[in-house]
């Protein structure tokens, strides 16, 4: 399955959306990928084992599940994240990408890829749009989660 949708984050149409800056917005974007408990519902814990300049390895534990990935930073631009198949659940991967569509307006595309789930037509379909907003409340979330933290002088 594959499924992509934007979050607007700066409108200068609407003067009731307090602007982000590009910048604040990238910290944002990388203090998830460094500390997601804020941002990911189940989490207990993430533990980053590998760092480098552009990538992080983690490993998340939710309850008994150990879900592992890597996470390359493009600074300024984009967070890739690719998770390993494991503990019954498919590989997968999300890309947040910063995008300017016109002046003063920000956007974060988020693209999804999940393998396909093996089974009927029917509830794979309900399964994909059951993610599909799953993943779409979520990053509606994560956006709002970052805009608490600029106004919290915590980015």
């Amino acid at each position: 399955m594959r499924f992509s949708h934007l979050i607007q984050i700066n409108d200068p149409l609407n003067p009731l959306i307090d602007p982000l800056s590009r910048e604040q917005l990238w910290r944002g974007l990388v203090y998830r990928a460094e500390n997601p408990l804020p941002f990911v519902l189940g989490l207990d814990e993430c533990r980053i084992v590998v760092r480098t300049e552009r990538t992080l390895r983690r490993e998340l534990h939710f309850g008994s599940l150990t879900v592992r990935d890597r996470v390359t930073l493009d600074p300024m631009k984009q967070v890739r994240y690719e998770t390993e198949a494991g503990g019954g659940l498919p590989a997968s991967s999300l890309v947040m990408t910063i995008e300017e569509p016109g002046a003063d307006e920000l956007v974060v595309r988020f693209e999804y890829e999940t393998l396909r789930r093996t089974g009927d037509a029917p509830s794979e379909e309900f399964y994909n749009a059951f993610l599909r907003k799953a993943y779409l409340e979520a990053d509606i979330d994560t956006i709002r989660t970052i805009r608490r933290l600029v106004v919290e002088n915590l980015l």
